[in-house]
This record gives structure tokens, C-alpha cells and sequence, in this order.
């Protein structure tokens, strides 16, 4: 069983379920070290003072907020236990809502939850009740410190809870400077929704493979046989050049995506034209099937 990163227990109405957080996701990129170009000795990095350029010790740090240029307040450790609410372990689910309402924006990083040893029932009662419903628990707890919000979600057989962003966090688009549906003509439009069908196909997550990593692979593992890398070679595609004529790039792209989408084109076409004006697009739901 992996170690659990976090332990608390979930709580709904007067329902309390002992959980462990576990991590969802992993960075699978190689990580590097800073070596000096002569020896390749690792470099070490010292916390030091601006002022005198000598190394502070951790014992003698502190923690200042900047409220103006080169001004600082002290905080103490006092200061943020006043802050802070009450250190509760619970996961407390404050509301169950639609997962198709939430803006995919507020969502960051997903963890699992596994029930503590004789919660075995309670979280499966849970658990299957959320994936009946198909609702997403809006949930608040404290970890390290910090308060969170999260969305309470099932994947598979597991409860997963995806830390979230709050509201004020999100950048408004308001100040970009975006065109108007006015300026799209028929014709262009009607072309690139064929574009879109003759790519459409369904989402197979393994098939994206990280050719990046694979190749930065490659060369490490070649440096260290003191040999060349072997590498894929990437595929040229057309060469990006200014939109002169967008309906003859949309025929171009449409002729070069065929014959492998040309029935889901067709399929996709009939029924968008089929499909009633007034209908708005549905939001992507999050929730597990």
C-alpha cells in the first residue's frame, strides 16, 4: 500500500469516513542538478543576506510581506496561528453540485482517497452514491496551514479530490482583445466545422505519448554508453505562413485530414445541421462515467 501523504477523515451531514490522501498524478520528466562545468561537482545553494552577503541560517529567518517597495512586516509565528482557523483533519463537504457548472479553470492538482482500515463500508456507501447521483462534492479542509477548496469526484473505484481554485484566483478575460462571432462568414465557418469532424475521434489518453521525454531519454542513456542517441524523427508538416486566404487553408487542411475522418465528417456535418439554432454548448462534465 502507498504512504499516505495526509490523514483525516470526510464528512457529510453527521456521517464521518476516515480516509488517507494519496497522490494521483506524477512528474515523470528527469530532474537535473546544477554541476560546476569543470569538475561536474553538485552546486549548493546558500540562503544570503543582501545586505552583508554572508549565509543566514534557517533559526535566524523570518517571514516578511512586502506592503511596499523595499518595506517589509514581520510576521511570527504567533501572527499566522492567529490567522489561521481551526486545525481540523476533516474534509468537510460543504454541498454537492452539478460537475457539468464548474469551469474546468478551477480545478489543479488531484489526489486519491483510501479508507482508513474499518471504513471500508462507509466510503463505498459513499462512493457509489456519488457516482449514482453523478454530483461533485464541494469539499474545504486545512493541509499544511493552508485552507483548501477541493471537488470530492469517483474515478473508477476510488474517491479522488482535486484541490481547486478560489474565485478571485481566476483572470478575467474581459481585458484581452477578442473578436466578435460577427466578423465569422458562413462559408468559413461551415468548412472548418468539416475540418473539426474529419479530426474528431475518442479520447484514448495512452495513445499521447511524451516524445520530448523519449528522446531526452534517448540522449542520456546514449551519453552514458559514450554512444549516439538513436532518435524519432519527427514528421514536417506544413510550414506556417500568414492567413492570406482562410478558405483555401481550411480546404487545404480538410483535403489533407481525409479519407481517415471523412465518414465522422459527414456523420458530424448532418448532425450539427440537424440540431436546432437555439441549442448552446454543453459544458464538459469532469465526472467519472
Amino acid at each position: 500500500m502507498p504512504r499516505a501523504i495526509w490523514k483525516g477523515s470526510l464528512a457529510f451531514g453527521l456521517v464521518n469516513v476516515p480516509i488517507e490522501l494519496h497522490t494521483a498524478v506524477r512528474d515523470s520528466r528527469p530532474r537535473f542538478r546544477m554541476l560546476h562545468r569543470q569538475d561536474e561537482s553538485p552546486i549548493e545553494y546558500q540562503r544570503v543576506c543582501r545586505s552583508d552577503g554572508k549565509p543566514v541560517a534557517w533559526e535566524d529567518l523570518v517571514k516578511g510581506y512586502e506592503y511596499a517597495k523595499g518595506q517589509f512586516v514581520v510576521l511570527t509565528k504567533d501572527d499566522f496561528e492567529t490567522a489561521a482557523l481551526e486545525k481540523s483533519r476533516t474534509i468537510e463537504i460543504l454541498e454537492f453540485v452539478n460537475g457539468e457548472e464548474i469551469d474546468d479553470r478551477y480545478f489543479e492538482q488531484p489526489y486519491y482517497l483510501a479508507p482508513a482500515k474499518g471504513a471500508e463500508r462507509a466510503y463505498a456507501v459513499l462512493r457509489e452514491a456519488l457516482r449514482k447521483s453523478g454530483y461533485v462534492g464541494v469539499s474545504r479542509f486545512i493541509m499544511r496551514e493552508t485552507q483548501h477548496l477541493a471537488a470530492l469526484e469517483v474515478v473508477d473505484d476510488a474517491l479522488m479530490l482535486t484541490m481547486m481554485r478560489f474565485a478571485e484566483e481566476l483572470v478575467d478575460t474581459a481585458p484581452l482583445s477578442l473578436p466578435d462571432k460577427s466578423i465569422v462568414r458562413d462559408k468559413e465557418l461551415d468548412m472548418a466545422e468539416k475540418l473539426v469532424g474529419s479530426l474528431a475521434g475518442d479520447w484514448q489518453p495512452e495513445k499521447y505519448k511524451d516524445e520530448y521525454r523519449e528522446n531526452l531519454m534517448r540522449v542520456i542513456e546514449a551519453k552514458i554508453k559514450g554512444k549516439r542517441p538513436n532518435l524519432k524523427e519527427e514528421k514536417a508538416g506544413p510550414g506556417r505562413a500568414e492567413v492570406v486566404d482562410l478558405m483555401e487553408r481550411l480546404r487545404q487542411s480538410l483535403k489533407l485530414s481525409q479519407p481517415r475522418g471523412t465518414r465522422r465528417a459527414a456523420s458530424a456535418t448532418k448532425t450539427a445541421k440537424a440540431a436546432p439554432k437555439t441549442a448552446t454548448k454543453k459544458k464538459r462534465s469532469r465526472r467519472a462515467a
